[in-house]
């Protein structure tokens, strides 16, 4: 039995996720979860809210609200959203959290011993309006290298350039608007990437299996310009891991908390270790220590692009330079955006379709379906509705969803509600099961290796050889004058109904669980042998015809939701 360790970028805590944010990195690390788990294996797949840095200081002075009421708050709406989009997270943890905030301190200290931490006395831009030092994202501007007019003072959102508030254009406060800026001594503490540079650059060119997209970007940061500089690892934030080296207080850092991109990757860690405090699991170290059994782990992180320099760069610097002996990621699977309807989708603009939003219209299992099936690898993709509602209408309802009701009704009309007995297996059987074992091969292996759309692909057409095995044997017919091969025929495709349950499980797993139920199947193991998977319900075996699995999206309801989610939300 292997083990898989898997992580999906952390969510940050200022408000609900859009579409966009669900498919670059926690529903494709849902997907493999499950699949995992169906093939038998050993699973920990954790992932938390990221609760520090400005994004949560500012919402939460939008919401009228102090940071800690608000960011428990909106903890417990995106655990709840991601239950309803079935996300199977072994645990769903917190970037404020104590065991968080004790193992930054300790890595910190541990950095710091090993010269990897030196202080820095530097200017930074001061509100005379607001009269305090504004952290990176409490500044926006005009981003030097491709001008978009609102990158934000650590990063372009259009281009992923790194910047600092000084290299803006045009910086304003995001508090007040103000423009009164300036600059001011102060003293922060720096991470030595660039001592790391050499070791980052070999452990990466190791990755040879690593998506392009994922390589190119670590690359670039790595090589572009001036090559990879030292990070900045504390802010001037009253919310925050407060900067302490291991136990013991850092001198002249006092009031200063260390910055969001230090603290919340470690909290991958520290999610395992609130696992075992909530009473979930008992032994944390097994998968992230390998001093400790977390060497025959395989950990595997999803994200979106803007997160790979931080995951590929400034955290493997943090591992490898406390020179302990931490679990390193040894797949990034990334990817590019998700836009919406002709832009993108933005969470701080309510631009596009959000998480909420989503989950009132329609079960989860339609967007989990076109998510997946349209996820955006090797460039980005769009979400529009036209598209949706023909995804949604051919593939789930006229194809799995129609399947499963022919089949069904047909055989309670002219048999009974129970597995039909008689018949043997003929040729077109016989071709459907050779058919059926290459396609699952192939599926297993687009699943192995993470190509999301591929393998939805794959999916879809194992549900359409049923389909055209059921129109090529046409039972309707055999029944007139063969009633006994009507029944095999009938016997293979309730098996298949099974079979397909168990195959569609990560994709959509609630539709799973009912067709399951229908079939009064409790055996969900996945299929080694697809002939002997086409076997287990037996003849006498007792199922009930389910209630529509999907129902097509009409075109009065696309035109409705399309003008009530015109872009912006309310």
């Amino acid at each position: 039995m292997a083990r898989h360790l898997i992580t999906s970028a952390l969510p940050y805590i200022n408000g609900i996720k859009h579409l966009g944010n669900l498919v670059g990195s926690q529903l494709p690390a849902d997907l493999f979860a499950r699949y995992q788990r169906g093939r038998g294996n050993e699973v920990m797949f954790i992932c938390a809210t990221d609760e520090h840095g400005t994004p949560a200081e500012l919402a939460a002075a939008k919401a009228g609200q102090d940071v800690a009421s608000y960011c428990a708050e909106l903890h417990e709406k995106q655990a709840e959203i991601a239950a309803g989009f079935g996300l199977s997270f072994d645990h769903f943890g917190r970037s404020s959290s104590e065991e968080n905030k004790q193992l930054t301190q300790h890595f910190a200290g541990v950095l710091a011993d090993k010269g990897l931490i030196r202080e820095v006395s530097e200017n930074q831009m001061y509100s005379n309006a607001d009269g305090r030092y504004l952290p990176d994202r409490y500044i926006e501007g005009t981003c030097p290298n491709c001008g978009f007019d609102s990158a934000r003072g650590d990063q372009c959102d259009n281009c992923t350039k790194q910047l600092d508030p000084v290299d803006l254009i045009n910086p304003y406060s995001t508090i007040s608007g103000s423009t009164d800026l300036e600059m001011r001594a102060t003293k922060h503490l720096y991470l030595g990437q660039s001592q790391m540079k050499d070791q980052l650059n070999d452990w990466i060119d190791s990755k040879s299996d690593w998506p392009v997209l994922t390589t190119s970007i670590a690359k670039k940061w790595l090589n572009d310009g001036d090559g990879l500089q030292d990070r900045g690892i504390t802010r001037d934030l009253d919310w925050g891991v407060p900067v302490k080296r291991g136990e013991q207080d850092w001198e002249g850092m006092e009031g200063k908390v260390f910055y969001v991109w230090f603290d919340a990757p470690i909290e991958y860690i520290a999610c395992a270790q609130e696992w075992v405090a909530a009473g979930k699991g008992s032994d944390w170290e097994r998968w992230w220590r390998t001093d400790k059994g977390a060497d025959d782990v395989t950990y595997t992180q999803f994200m979106g692009k803007d997160n790979v320099p931080f995951h590929t760069l400034s955290f493997p610097s943090t591992i490898l330079g406390s020179g302990e002996p931490w679990k390193l990621v040894d797949y990034i699977k990334s990817f590019n955006y998700l836009n919406y309807d002709g832009g993108q989708f933005s969470t701080s603009r309510g631009r596009g379709v959000f998480q909420d939003q989503a989950l009132a219209i329609l079960p989860a299992d339609y967007w989990r379906w076109w998510l997946l099936s349209h996820a955006p690898e090797s460039s980005d993709s769009e979400f529009t509705w036209e598209n949706f509602q023909q995804s949604v209408n051919k593939d789930l309802a006229d194809v799995l969803g129609n399947f499963v009701s022919r089949i069904t009704k047909f055989c309670r009309s002219k048999f009974s509600e129970a597995v039909p007995e008689g018949g043997t297996f003929g040729e077109q059987e016989q071709a459907l099961i050779a058919d059926l074992t290459s396609k699952v091969r192939a599926y297993e292996g687009f699943m192995e290796d993470k190509e999301v759309r591929k393998a939805a692909q794959e999916l879809r057409s194992i549900w359409v050889a049923g389909n055209e095995y059921l129109q090529a044997a046409a039972p309707w017919s055999t029944f007139k004058t063969d009633p006994e091969q009507a029944a095999a025929q009938v016997r293979l495709g309730l098996n298949l109904i099974r079979l397909y349950a168990v195959l569609s499980a990560p994709f959509i797993p609630f539709t799973s669980a009912k067709m399951l139920e229908a079939m009064g199947a409790s055996d969900d193991s996945w299929p080694g042998d697809v002939a002997e998977a086409l076997s287990a319900l037996p003849a006498g075996h007792a199922f009930t015809v389910p209630d529509v699995l999907f129902a097509k999206i009409s075109d009065e309801q696309r035109e409705e939701w399309q003008e009530k989610f015109s872009g912006t939300r309310d």
